[in-house]
């Protein structure tokens, strides 16, 4: 699972620098929304992939906070007005919906596992 948390660490970071990359760094609106967003999903994936894997379930708000910021990718070109951009609007869209699938599957893989546990021991 922790392979996971760094690949989404690895899209939080590349988000910070995506801005420069794709060339509307002159967008200040874009910018920030993108670097601060980036860095939120950066810090929230590390301190995720630091945690047991025991504690990565439906509760985890680490994996929640890295989700919306996954939705908030998807949903940004057309929030801050950079859509015309193309390659960068693929990208916001593929790697936001990347982090939603990967932050579900996290989650869903320990909450189902932790369900099934439960219903092992009260079968017991």
């Amino acid at each position: 699972m922790k392979w996971k948390n760094w690949t989404v660490a690895i899209i939080g970071a590349w988000f910070i620098i995506s801005p420069w990359v794709f060339g509307f760094s002159n967008h200040a609106g874009a910018v920030w929304t993108s670097v601060i967003a980036g860095a939120i999903q950066l810090i929230v994936a590390i301190w995720a992939a630091a945690l047991p894997e025991s504690t990565a379930d439906w509760s985890n708000w680490q994996n929640w906070t890295s989700l919306i910021m996954g939705i908030w990718f998807i949903i940004q070109p057309w929030s801050v007005g950079i859509s015309s951009m193309t390659g960068n609007t693929w990208n916001d869209v593929i790697l936001g919906a990347i982090t939603v699938l990967l932050d579900l599957w996290i989650m869903g893989e320990n909450g189902n596992a932790s369900n099934s546990g439960g219903n092992a021991r009260r079968a017991a």
